[in-house]
This record gives C-alpha cells, structure tokens and sequence, in this order.
C-alpha cells in the first residue's frame, strides 16, 4: 500500500482553457481553489499569483467567437488544493 500520490506545484499562472499556453492537464485532476483579497472566488477562468490578477467571465457578453468576454480583476491572489 504505497500511496505516493504527491499533488504538482501550483504554477504562477494557469488557466482553465485548453488552448491557452498556461493550461496544464495534470493539475485539474485535484480540487484546486482561488482566494482573491481573501475570498474565494468559484468563477476563475485564469490567475496569476506574480502580477495579482484573476480572469472571470461576463455573464451575458460575449466575443465575435462565441466565447464569454473576460473581465480583469486586480488583488491579492492565493491558489491552494481543495
């Protein structure tokens, strides 16, 4: 019974979109959670820790392919496994 099972490092920046570079497959097998000023936030479609942004969604707009616009928000961002 070896459980070796380590979870990856949380890399600096990461997205939830497969055709982004910054989308790594390993990590979303695990729970992962985003805390921005402190308050976690279920929306984020991309972070990243360095420059203290999170990406979201809008809810009704939407960009001439058929995907959500992304809004911008600035904080202090903390990733951790859930």
């Amino acid at each position: 019974m070896n459980d070796t099972t380590s979870l990856p490092t949380l890399p600096d920046r990461l997205s939830s979109d497969p055709r982004s570079p910054h989308h790594v497959e390993e990590i979303f097998e695990h729970n992962i959670g985003i805390l921005l000023n402190g308050k976690e936030r279920f929306d984020v479609e991309e972070y990243c820790i360095s420059e203290g942004w999170v990406r979201v969604p809008s809810h009704k707009a939407m960009d001439r392919r058929g995907h959500p616009l992304m809004l911008t928000v600035k904080g202090k961002v903390e990733a951790f496994y859930s």
